[in-house]
């Protein structure tokens, strides 16, 4: 069966509204887009489905103390708690970072591509993250990468939902979310979970931060092991060490090295539609590029390729695929004085 004969048998079974037959029809889809690699898509239309069909059972009822009611204002809640809900391309081939940082990601994979074996021998499947380092060195991509490769649905966090001022409001928050990714099997990504899990005893938390603390522990320990938790943060030392504990991995990022650099920018240049006018001058920019981030370095580069096709336009010179290494070595420099300021 092709993929044109279910769209004519949706639609069929849409207008007949026979319900039966159009989810049928659908799971058939979703399972034939899975076989034939296409999972982003079957992952979003799953999504779908789930959330439509939860939807209609709750606009089924007129009770407003009836259980599927609560679970309708509840399932409203919680898409306010979310910033982004997403699949993702991103494989290893789009992360450059230390060797050792790809070979722990593997093993972490590894643990749940196997997991029916792990489960056979009672053993426990790692599914709590930690990524923590400087500031655009990779953090929030290879989160991208690990949903991309375990082709699992991302939940983004909005913190600035989460958090309340309300007494006691974050701690419930927060157990929605978790509920949630028990529910849908999904990854959860906390970005600057510092601002979450402060150390319990900073003078300045008043006792909320501790029953916040106190209330992701909880709920890290009762986490199923077919869902996962990434968090990423700036500040590990701002993290509460009991928290650190309960990851299974944390993984430290640093800001690239020259042999890194080299790699970003053959990354970042794959396609072959530009090359540098002077390569000489690419080696000594990757030196002043030491102690930038790969964000930083990445940015300057494409604004360089910009910046070299604006000047060719107003000079009324013929377009082509060169780079102007001078325009990226300035905005290194630019980007270097910015840093230290």
């Amino acid at each position: 069966m092709s993929q044109f004969s279910f769209i004519k048998d949706i639609a069929k079974y849409g207008l007949e509204n026979d319900q039966e037959r159009l989810l049928a029809v659908l799971n058939e889809l979703i399972e034939y887009s899975k076989k034939n690699k296409k999972i982003n898509f079957a992952l979003q239309l799953q999504s779908i489905l789930k959330d439509t069909i939860r939807q209609q059972q709750a606009n089924g009822l007129t009770k407003v103390g009836s259980e599927n009611y609560i679970q309708r204002t509840e399932d409203r809640e919680v898409n306010e708690l979310i910033l982004e809900k997403l699949t993702s391309d991103y494989t290893f081939e789009n992360l450059v970072c230390d060797s050792k940082i790809k070979k722990e990601l593997t093993y972490f994979i590894k643990e749940h591509q196997t997991a029916d074996l792990l489960r056979k021998y009672d053993l426990p499947i790692a599914n709590k993250v930690l990524l923590y380092g400087p500031s655009g060195c990779g953090k929030t991509l290879a989160s991208y990468v690990l949903a991309g490769e375990l082709q699992k649905m991302m939940v983004v966090v909005n913190l600035g939902a989460i958090v309340s001022a309300k007494l006691g409001e974050t701690s419930k928050n927060l157990a929605k979310i978790f509920r949630r990714a028990a529910s849908e099997e999904c990854i959860i990504f906390f970005d600057e979970f510092d601002s979450l899990g402060k150390v319990r005893d900073y003078s300045q938390d008043h006792g909320e931060m501790k029953r916040v603390v106190n209330t992701i522990l909880q709920l890290f320990d009762y986490l199923p092991q077919n869902s996962m938790i990434i968090a990423a943060t700036n500040q590990r030392e701002m993290v509460d060490d009991a928290l650190l504990r309960r990851f299974d991995l944390s993984v430290k990022f640093n800001l690239p090295t020259k042999k890194q650099i080299e790699e970003l920018i053959i990354l970042t240049l794959k396609n072959g539609q530009f090359v540098f006018d002077n390569k000489t001058k690419v080696d000594e920019i990757i030196k002043l590029s030491k102690g930038l981030s790969y964000y930083s370095i990445q940015k300057t580069l494409i604004t360089a390729i910009k910046r070299s096709i604006f000047n060719q336009v107003e000079k009324l010179k013929p377009l082509t695929p060169k780079i102007n290494t001078s325009v990226w070595k300035e905005l290194i420099i630019e980007e270097k004085k910015n840093r230290s300021k």
